[in-house]
């Protein structure tokens, strides 16, 4: 695949599918004593709101996400937070750890860890 080809994740997967992938990651945060910090505990459901709202949109579902928040903005949304190289990392290894605990075929799988990482490279700012 080209790098500019994008698969049909929301296709492929589906609402419940990224949902679940979302929850899961979201699980895992509370207790991750690097990204744990980032979220105040009485915004978790709303992060996990917003995150997933916003990959429902971003791989072809319905428009919620713009509707609720405009545009995605990322790195301004995220500016008032320090992401560094292993805030970065930690994400995508908790993120990648939702996406195994779904079980995504391997080529879905590896089609979202590269969208993810390089979004998850582009909000490093620190």
């Amino acid at each position: 695949m080209a790098a500019n080809d994008e698969l049909p994740i929301y296709q492929l997967l589906g609402a419940p599918v990224l949902t679940a992938i979302v929850a899961a990651f979201y699980r895992r945060v509370p207790q991750d004593p690097i990204l744990g910090p980032m979220y105040p505990p009485d915004d978790l459901p709303g992060a996990e709101q917003r995150l997933r709202s916003f990959l429902i949109y971003r791989f072809g579902g319905p428009p919620d996400y713009l509707r609720e928040r405009g545009h995605p903005r990322l790195r301004i949304r995220h500016a008032p937070f320090r992401v560094d190289r292993a805030a970065r990392d930690r994400w995508m290894a908790l993120m990648m750890a939702a996406v195994d605990e779904v079980g995504v075929e391997a080529a879905h799988r590896a089609y979202l860890e590269q969208f993810l990482g390089d979004i998850a490279t582009f909000l490093q700012n620190a």
